[in-house]
């Protein structure tokens, strides 16, 4: 159960997608349960379409519910609590986007909790996201840690000229942190760089605006090139002609750019925030404090300059992308998990 169409290209629509196949391949029936788009708002016909269609479940069944939908609906999740087999899908708590306002988090955290309450299991992409659920008076015992998995990848190729590529794979929202990475490189002009930000501009139109505009007002229109969303084939091709791969996020719940981005051997600069932590391995990327555009500014600067460390780094990456987890890994973690609920 999850708002909105499961193709979209975000991190949370291909963590859905690739678990409902690999537990398809476990010899699980899984179906998709599409809600309205507007969710974590959903308004009343909204609200109303979700009761309509979770009502039609056959008493007992299994219900992997994706927290951008669950955490919104904490009286639904309680009228049927004993006849479905509730299973929160955690990418991140809701409260915790960034750009949310503190009455609004509120009431995010408030839903999200009481909805957790009815879920007999709780599955998290992260511990750092299982650890963000303590406030949430949910069980230690009764959530699984299901990181995602990445595809094997060949290494980059890289850019192959004296102008390094920059990449940035994520859609243009508030907790990506586009516009501290404009301002970071701002002051960066007098080192060979280009930027490449794929991701979609649909998803908070205001975000990607601001973004466009602080390239234009720094004049960068010649340095940062706006791809949009692209598809996988896509997002492997930039991938493979980037040099460095770069994600301030303010919060991630794992990171699946960024396990991608290691999975072609590519040195990360990142925010130092939620889960990436974890993702990114010591030796592997250079992690900043979110929002912190002078210490994105310096960990830039080195990673241009500096060929030596820059290599560093990627010998680094392309040790941890022998660690990652596969799909088959997460499809099997997930199973066990519908097993036991």
């Amino acid at each position: 159960m999850l708002p909105g169409d499961w193709h979209r290209p975000t991190g949370g629509c291909l963590y859905d997608r690739r678990l409902a196949e690999g537990l398809r391949a476990l010899g699980w029936a899984v179906e998709p349960l599409a809600l309205d788009e507007r969710f974590p708002w959903p308004d009343a016909a909204a609200l109303a379409h979700a009761e309509r269609a979770v009502a039609a479940l056959a008493d007992g069944t299994p219900v992997i519910a994706d927290g951008l939908a669950f955490g919104a609906l904490p009286d639904l999740a309680a009228r049927h609590a004993a006849r479905l087999r509730w299973i929160a899908l955690v990418h991140h708590p809701l409260a915790l986007e960034t750009g949310v306002a503190p009455v609004q988090a509120r009431t995010l955290f408030d839903r999200e909790r009481r909805a957790l309450a009815h879920a007999r299991r709780v599955v998290t992409t992260s511990a750092a996201t299982a650890r963000d659920l303590a406030p949430y008076g949910v069980d230690a015992a009764h959530i699984t840690v299901v990181e995602p998995g990445t595809d094997p990848a060949p290494l980059a190729a890289g850019s192959g000229g004296e102008t390094l590529a920059l990449l940035c794979v994520a859609s243009l929202t508030p907790r990506k942190g586009h516009r501290v990475l404009v301002e970071a490189l701002a002051a960066l002009r007098d080192r060979r760089w280009t930027l490449h930000l794929v991701g979609s501009e649909r998803h908070d139109a205001a975000t990607a605006r601001a973004v466009r505009d602080a390239v234009a007002a720094h004049r960068l229109d010649d340095r940062v090139v706006f791809h949009g969303a692209l598809d996988a084939a896509g997002v492997r091709a930039r991938l493979h002609a980037a040099d460095v791969f770069v994600l301030p996020s303010f919060h991630e719940g794992y990171g699946m750019a960024i396990a991608e981005a290691l999975a072609c051997g590519l040195p990360v600069v990142a925010g130092r925030a939620g889960a990436v932590v974890d993702t990114v391995p010591a030796g592997a990327g250079v992690l900043v404090p979110p929002g912190d555009v002078g210490a994105l500014r310096e960990a830039l600067a080195r990673v241009l300059d500096d060929a030596g460390w820059r290599a560093e780094l990627a010998r680094g990456a392309r040790a941890a992308r022998q660690r990652l987890p596969t799909w088959d890994d997460a499809a099997a973690r997930f199973a066990a998990v519908l097993d036991a609920a």
